[in-house]
């Protein structure tokens, strides 16, 4: 049987290679929103799974963005195409960054997709909370360390 040829995977006028996983720095949420909406319609469109971890006071408006770019978030939602966790649900549980627990996260999360049959999951994380006097803040940088060699083990784009 032949393999499945993959389509790129197009983020910010470039496109991804095997190396997936992305540090996006924005001036402001228009810019963000900008530069994220094509990449996460995109995924939507082809059927891929969608996983985004935003901070709580901005659930609201992330949604409202996705649904601007004419993406359904309650019909995507319904049928398991997308998940949306805050900050307290992913990367401070307990009220404290786990590094530990973060990478054990993110491989549930990456082979969860696969599991619900889904070709690819794009996750996307908004990290603003590492700007914050948060305990456990200061493993962040073995923490993304730690993830490059975790990642390369799936195709999914992490952003």
């Amino acid at each position: 049987m032949p393999e499945i040829q993959e389509q790129p995977i197009r983020f910010a006028g470039s496109i991804l290679d095997a190396r997936r996983h992305v540090c996006a720095f924005f001036h402001s949420a228009d810019e963000e929103y900008r530069v994220l909406l094509p990449y996460m319609k995109d995924g939507f469109e082809r059927g891929e799974k969608a996983f985004h971890i935003v901070d709580p006071n901005l659930r609201a408006e992330h949604r409202r963005r996705l649904e601007s770019a004419g993406i359904d978030v309650a019909s995507a939602e319904t049928s398991g195409q997308f998940e949306l966790l805050n900050w307290a649900d992913a990367y401070l549980q307990d009220g404290h960054f786990d590094q530990e627990r973060m990478l054990a996260l993110i491989q549930e999360i990456l082979d969860g997709g696969r599991q619900q049959g889904f070709p690819l999951t794009r996750l996307v994380a908004h990290m603003e909370w590492a700007l914050e006097d948060r305990p456990g803040v200061d493993d962040l940088v073995e923490y993304e360390t730690r993830l490059n060699y975790i990642l390369p083990r799936y195709k999914d784009p992490v952003v």
